[in-house]
């Protein structure tokens, strides 16, 4: 309530400091830049600002509970920019945002409770694919989609193993590890990473021969804006078969679901690590009687042809009554549209397109789960689906094993190995903008999560940092969080030893906790040595 009386009291004081924050910046960043700056700067002044801002907020819920606006958007067409920029903040006391693509859950990309600038990498995009050496240098603007279409352009036996959302931002996903439907074969992204350029907080071009390699092991899964602005990704790619086989099928609570699902969960050990199948489980209304029931669609990738597949899930998985007809074979870039929604026979161009997809309203959580969780407990997951305003809920499981358990948890910061059976990935989306639809609609995806808590990891009770939750536990934003605050969701994100090693980084090359957010890497004088 005093807050909010202040913010009455002393509007115009807190518009002039505001404004003078950004020209002073401003000002900075003209006379370290000898060329004019307004090729790369946006300000609320400049008719675009409006539509950066808007164009890749994916998450409706983070802009209605949060009103401050950056500063400035800047856009930066080199590395030099972003070094000025990385200056000129420290000198004025200005936050950075960094956003590659805009899909980060909190919105932590382009929302903050303290001054601040958004660092929008979408213009450093450029890919370069070395066949000899099967690797590609890759800008942190560029997209999931621009990757692979780049890749595909050079050879149809290459690919990298990465998510399945085509306009997600490398910089993001890679530093948050990079999960997708290569990843028991090829283990996740960040694992096929092998050199990096950071900007740190001096504003100091690093690679991973002078970051060294602690600081290289940290942004490779530890979480994006907490150790500098990576630049660029040196990324390994891995070889594919010309033809490999997809398939999507559905089966109701009526054709037997529960128990499918129930199964599947046994089989992480059994399928082959060519093999990925996931879950989506959805209320639908049924074809037959248009009465409501819950759907759960079995969608795989098999790194070969239909042929070889079939006798691995006839054996394994006879239940799921899979058959040829049910299998498409196609090339593996092709895969990364049916994966993404996109109708067969599309042209590979989409790939390329940037444009915003819908925005609504949103969250997620996430969970892993190291023992198969009962029937009953599914059919409990179901009744909750059956909810009136639930209707646009969906549960994903995601197969872990293979490669994935012959990866050691502490390579990377992304922790989440043997042990693992797979990933329950809660997403929750609505249209209704209100207070109270946003208030019921997180009532319903917390008490979801509450229920699951049996049934799930434990000490700690574990989550992916790409699906951020909040609700996990936030720092101090003022920079003065303490390591028992941290820990809170830090254990969950990267386990103890990995959250530990990481706070050690953090004291190494960001003494001034700079690249900070409610929960980036925290700052602590006990590990500075």
């Amino acid at each position: 309530m005093f807050a909010c009386m202040f913010f009455l009291l002393f509007p115009f004081s807190l518009v002039n400091s505001a404004k003078d924050t950004r020209d002073d910046f401003l000002q900075c960043l003209h006379s370290q830049n000898s060329n004019s700056i307004s090729s790369f700067i946006n300000t609320p002044n400049n008719s675009s600002y409006s539509s950066l801002l808007q164009n890749y907020t994916q998450n409706l819920r983070v802009k209605a509970t949060k009103t401050l606006e950056p500063l400035v958007i800047i856009k930066p067409k080199k590395a030099f920019h972003i070094q000025t920029t990385i200056i000129c903040s420290k000198k004025h006391g200005v936050q950075i945002r960094i956003r590659s693509g805009g899909h980060d859950y909190e919105g932590l990309s382009y929302v903050s409770p303290l001054p601040f600038v958004v660092l929008d990498l979408i213009d450093l995009r450029n890919i370069t694919v070395d066949l000899a050496n099967k690797s590609a240098w890759v800008q942190a603007g560029a997209s999931l989609g621009e990757v692979y279409y780049r890749i595909a352009e050079k050879s149809s036996k290459l690919a990298f193993p990465a998510g399945v959302g085509l306009t997600v931002g490398v910089g993001g996903h890679f530093s948050g590890g990079g999960e997708g439907m290569m990843m028991r074969k090829y283990g996740i992204a960040a694992d096929n990473i092998i050199d990096a350029k950071i900007i740190n907080a001096e504003g100091k071009i690093l690679d991973r021969e002078s970051m060294g390699e602690d600081l290289f092991w940290a942004i490779r899964g530890g979480g994006g804006n907490t150790f500098g602005v990576v630049a660029a990704w040196k990324i390994n790619l891995v070889d594919v078969p010309p033809v490999v086989t997809v398939f999507n099928v559905t089966r109701t609570l009526e054709q037997n679901a529960t128990n499918l699902v129930h199964r599947w969960q046994y089989l992480v050990d059994k399928f082959p690590e060519d093999l990925a199948l996931r879950i989506f489980v959805r209320r639908v209304n049924s074809s037959q009687d248009g009465n409501t029931t819950i759907q759960a669609a079995f969608t795989s990738l098999f790194l070969g042809r239909v042929d070889r597949l079939l006798p691995i899930v006839q054996e394994h998985f006879p239940e799921l009554g899979l058959t040829k007809k049910d299998c498409i074979e196609m090339s593996w870039i092709n895969s990364t549209l049916y994966f993404a929604g996109i109708p067969n026979g599309a042209s590979l161009d989409v790939l390329l397109k940037r444009d915003p997809q819908g925005r609504i309203f949103f969250k997620g959580k996430s969970d892993y789960v190291q023992e198969p969780i009962p029937k009953n407990a599914l059919e409990n997951i179901w009744k909750r689906l059956y909810k009136m305003d639930a209707k646009m809920a969906e549960l994903q499981f995601t197969i872990l094993g293979g490669k994935m358990n012959e990866i050691s948890e502490f390579s990377i910061p992304f922790p989440h190995r043997a042990g693992n059976l797979f990933q329950i990935h809660y997403a929750l989306l609505w249209h209704e903008e209100s207070i109270k639809e946003i208030n019921w609609h997180m009532k319903w995806i917390r008490e979801l999560y509450d229920f699951m808590a049996p049934y799930v990891s434990n000490h700690p009770r574990t989550a992916y940092v790409n699906y951020r939750d909040l609700d996990l536990g936030t720092n101090n934003i003022n920079g003065n969080s303490t390591y028992q605050e941290a820990c809170i969701w830090g254990f969950k994100y990267f386990k103890v030893n990995n959250f530990n090693r990481l706070i050690q980084v953090k004291a190494t090359v960001d003494r001034d906790n700079f690249f900070r957010n409610e929960q980036s890497i925290p700052y602590l004088d006990h590990y500075a040595g």
